[in-house]
């Protein structure tokens, strides 16, 4: 794959669902790969199920957060956090959704497939699948987040992103980690 010269990334979901971990590993690997990288998290209630937003930017020189409608890729750990921050996505954008939903306590959820649907009237791409099966697939539901890594990795050069995922997880979860970025791997083509 050719180098890139620049990718923004934003990557959300609930606490506790690894948005965090999984912008730490990406940036990772594309320091260790030559690019600069900056990033910014918001995480208020992430501990009690609330939105984190974390913004990821390879090769830019401006700062931490993405403009609006100029995100390369948008990973959407919950459904309906992807859609909130669709907004961030360029036209020529890519959506990597998990269809599984995480609803607050007392809201009404729109039906998943009417979410996708307002996703693809946005970007270019939408890649939206049960990443949560696949975790559990996997071997462990905390995967998830190393399942949509393995999806957005179809869209980066960064051959040591695999590699970074492996150093960074529990030894006792190690296997569990590498089937669940490589099932997220081959969603990307399917």
């Amino acid at each position: 794959m050719v180098k890139m010269t620049k990718f923004d990334c934003i990557i959300v979901g609930v606490g506790g669902q690894g948005s965090i971990f999984a912008s730490r590993v990406l940036g990772e690997a594309a320091v260790r790969e030559g690019y600069d990288v900056i990033s910014a998290e918001t995480h208020g209630m992430a501990q009690r199920g609330g939105t984190v937003e974390v913004h990821v930017r390879l090769g830019s020189s401006y700062g931490p957060l993405i403009p609006l409608r100029s995100a390369d890729a948008l990973v959407g750990m919950e459904p309906a956090e992807g859609l909130r921050f669709a907004r961030y996505l360029s036209p020529k954008g890519t959506a990597i959704i998990n269809t599984n939903v995480v609803p607050a306590a007392s809201s009404h959820y729109p039906p998943v497939a009417n979410l996708v649907k307002a996703l693809k009237d946005t970007c270019e791409r939408v890649i939206a699948y049960d990443a949560t099966r696949l975790a559990l697939d996997a071997g462990h539901p905390q995967t998830l987040n190393v399942v949509l890594l393995g999806t957005l990795s179809r869209m980066l050069p960064l051959s040591s992103l695999e590699e970074v995922v492996a150093e960074h997880v529990p030894k006792k979860a190690l296997n569990a980690n590498i089937r669940a970025f490589k099932l997220g791997q081959r969603v990307f083509n399917a």
